[in-house]
């Protein structure tokens, strides 16, 4: 079985991948031990956003006056449940597979590893075996799995990683989260809006968005605690342990104890390669699989091994593995491509409410790189767009600038629907836009894009 290309995964990365390469003329087999879409389609992005949407919706009724009025009733639970359904095709890949296939694609329903140079083996759901041979390429796009931490009892309580989560068809009424993370506070404000009674988010650092601006997992907090959901922040779990009628308890450090009817683990991913053959080609299983600009194995002879997407490590969002994926499409095809908008501006979105929106570096991770930098700030809300979408609408949107170059490193967005915010920002972190260009590229009157205005206003403009 010899192609030109072989690809490992049909998540998001693995399909455009593909799709490309196919474009461009290669024979290209895909394998896929699961569903023709991935993580992102069934288990992810697509389920955990829908979830999200009718709480969302109702809450942005709430803020207007006039309209505020009309919201008497609650969430449609069982509505909220079949729309997922509907996005997920209840879990049926039967309507994604003819993106593939139409492309002259082959799709081979199995498990794939390394074998060793340009070779794969395929372990098929029947449990016989194919060995493929690429003649150009080798492209790895298997994404990450749940990590489930070190926790006494943890692995014997049946806890739901993000995908019981969002395949749930009950609302569990108090729901306790391990994670303050954005998988975690997405889902737990997700079922308290869809009815969970008491919603408990643990968290091990001192704050919630460890990795984002300290004021985004601030306000964010703020906003949670306003609805009811209780957050704790440097709170280490000692034991798990599930009682015989069904609760789970977590016990903290300093012997407090936290129970719920179940318990979300939202504590992080790890790269799904430990049954990737890694060692075959001299790789370690289980680890990353580091790449360069042109997302080329770095340890692997000869350059006709690639990884894309989460399992190289070195963005963790399905935009950046599709973008990655053109930029390995278009090296195996001959063409001179290397990964610029990568990590340099990747654009990142926390689904809550109020949203965090960001792109680049933070205050701190450019201080750390060396930067000289300088930051300005403006109340997300406070322009005329702003007050004719709310009430009140919260939040903060923060620049973080290079002071010797005068072009952005970094932004952050957060308030209600600020995800439509961030783009601009990318287009100036990865194209280098001198502020004193930027300044003339005019906000509309009356949106809430007018904050970039006063932000600019900000630096002295």
């Amino acid at each position: 079985m010899d192609y030109d290309v072989v690809v490992i995964g049909a998540g998001p990365a693995g399909e455009v991948a593909a799709g490309r390469l196919a474009d461009g003329g290669l024979s290209v087999a895909v394998i896929e031990r699961e569903l023709v879409g991935g993580e992102c389609s069934y288990w992810g992005c697509m389920p955990s956003k829908t979830l999200i949407r009718p709480g969302d919706a109702l809450a942005a009724a709430r803020r207007v006056p006039g309209a505020a009025a009309a919201v008497t009733g609650e969430v449609d639970v069982d509505a909220a449940f079949a729309w997922r359904d509907r996005i997920t095709s209840s879990w049926d890949d039967s309507g994604a597979v003819p993106w593939l296939t139409d492309k002259g694609i082959e799709l081979i329903r199995g498990t794939g590893r390394l074998a060793g140079e340009r070779t794969v083996t395929v372990t098929v759901d029947d449990g016989g075996e194919h060995t493929l041979t690429a003649g150009r390429a080798v492209v790895l796009a298997t994404g990450t799995s749940a990590v489930i931490p070190p926790i006494p009892g943890l692995d014997s309580v049946d806890a739901w990683d993000n995908r019981r989560a969002t395949a749930a068809h009950e609302v569990p009424e108090r729901l306790l989260v391990l994670g303050g993370g954005a998988v975690g506070l997405e889902l737990a404000q997700a079922f308290r809006r869809l009815g969970s009674g008491t919603v408990t988010i643990v968290e091990g650092s001192p704050r919630l968005l460890a990795r984002e601006e300290p004021f985004a997992g601030d306000e964010v907090r703020a906003a949670f605690e306003a609805e009811a959901i209780a957050v704790h922040t440097s709170a280490k779990v000692t034991a798990a342990r599930r009682a015989d009628d069904g609760s789970v308890t977590l016990e903290l450090e300093g012997g407090a104890t936290l129970t719920g009817d179940e318990l979300l683990v939202a504590t992080g991913r790890r790269p799904a390669t430990g049954d990737l053959g890694l060692d075959h080609v001299g790789l370690q299983p289980g680890e990353s699989v580091e790449v360069d600009d042109r997302m080329r194995a770095h340890a692997v002879d000869g350059g006709w091994l690639y990884a894309v997407g989460d399992c190289n490590g070195r963005s963790l969002l399905t935009h950046m593995g599709k973008y990655q994926a053109r930029i390995a499409a278009d090296v195996i095809l001959g063409k001179d491509a290397s990964a610029l908008g990568d990590p340099k501006a990747a654009p990142r979105v926390t689904f809550t409410d109020p949203q965090v929106c960001a792109v680049g570096l933070t205050e701190q991770a450019a201080i750390d790189a060396g930067h000289d930098v300088r930051t300005v700030r403006h109340a997300t809300g406070g322009v005329a767009g702003g007050s004719v979408l709310a009430d009140e609408l919260p939040g903060t949107s923060q620049l973080v600038i290079d002071a010797e170059r005068d072009v952005l490193l970094g932004a952050t967005f957060v308030g209600s629907g600020t995800q439509e915010l961030l783009h601009a920002a990318t287009v100036a972190i990865t194209a280098e836009v001198p502020l004193d260009t930027l300044w003339h590229a005019v906000p509309a009157f009356p949106t809430l894009s007018e904050v970039w205005l006063r932000l600019l206003e900000a630096t002295g403009r």
